[in-house]
């Protein structure tokens, strides 16, 4: 048999040459959940045409857009688009890219709407995100909601994460998290949000701040915007906003963290009436001016519409928002 023949045993020398790198070109790494939810905020970044635009719909700050953009361009090996004076434009990698996000997602929905249709015994797991606080709401009681849930479905496991709204948005989106409660923008595509209850919130001060021993009259805008204001870290321009304070002197992920920052005596800031009310009680808090500070904050049980039939899901969402209609 010749040498050239198609059955004839490749040499070393060509099979070293087929396992060398194509030059210019970036093996992609396998794709984890971090790059699931990257590829969602790429797709919503070419929807929406613009930076600014995604910047509003997926609540993001323009540096964490734009890290997050990198980092999806670092995997994949090359730009994904382009803007400038000639204005945003998708590069033919990102285009390329776009329609194979279509595809996939397209494929992982059916995917997982087969699975969640099967005729199985009804268990597996659920896996939830929330807010921090949560457990001090009389409405929404997760841990309430979680016991009638298991004692209908006694196989569950309950996977249970806290984390900020913006990223729980994107964790439904990207099927992380099965689903999601909180305070949610709700522009988190393919997503359904289902509004549980409003929040009171106020503005607070320690036992040992100034202003704690001061009638409200007495403390004036001036003085407010002196004081050192404690912000959410996701919510930062509109706690600024919501007093029209020139500057954040201090900022927080969680409610928790909210509540050291306002008893350590240094800080003013917004929390939920809930939370605080332990610590009002106590008088080691006080609401400040709560007739010109206050808002609410609506939430919410989102899940994803592949997700309407998955049974666990139901009865999930049933249960919390039958609560929180219940405490009405």
């Amino acid at each position: 048999m010749s040498p050239e023949s198609p059955s004839s045993p490749a040499s070393p020398h060509l099979s070293a040459q087929k396992k060398q790198a194509v030059p210019g070109v970036t093996r992609m790494r396998r794709f984890d959940n971090i790059d699931l939810r990257l590829l969602r905020v790429f797709a919503t970044l070419a929807e929406t045409g613009s930076f600014s635009a995604a910047q509003i719909t997926l609540n993001l700050s323009q540096s964490t857009l734009s890290t997050h953009l990198a980092a999806l361009e670092q995997r994949l090996g090359g730009a994904l688009c382009l803007r400038g004076r000639k204005g945003f434009r998708l590069t033919p990698l990102g285009e390329e890219t776009v329609e194979a996000i279509q595809d996939l997602f397209e494929s992982i929905d059916t995917f997982q709407s087969r699975i969640s249709q099967a005729p199985t015994e009804l268990g597996g797991r659920l896996r939830i995100g929330t807010i921090g606080g949560i457990i001090n709401s009389p409405q929404m009681v997760l841990q309430h909601v979680l016991a009638r849930v298991i004692a209908q479905i006694p196989n569950i496991h309950i996977d249970l994460r806290l984390g900020i709204p913006q990223d729980l948005e994107l964790q439904v989106a990207d099927g992380t998290r099965d689903v999601v409660v909180g305070p949610f923008a709700c522009h988190a595509p393919g997503v359904q949000y289902v509004e549980l209850c409003e929040e009171p919130h106020a503005l607070y001060c320690g036992d040992q701040h100034p202003f704690f021993a001061m009638q409200d009259a007495d403390i004036s805008k001036d003085m407010i915007d002196q004081a050192r204001f404690s912000v959410r870290a996701y919510r930062k321009l509109e706690d600024l906003q919501r007093i029209r304070h020139p500057r954040a002197s201090g900022s927080i992920v969680h409610m928790e963290a909210q509540l050291m920052m306002i008893l350590s005596g240094s800080f003013i800031g917004f929390l939920p009436e809930q939370a605080a009310l332990p610590y009002v009680k106590n008088k080691q808090m006080r609401a400040i001016k709560r007739d010109i500070y206050t808002f609410s904050s609506k939430h919410y049980v989102a899940f994803r519409n592949i997700d309407e039939k998955n049974r666990i899901i139901n009865i999930f969402v049933d249960e919390i928002v039958s609560g929180c209609r219940g405490s009405e």
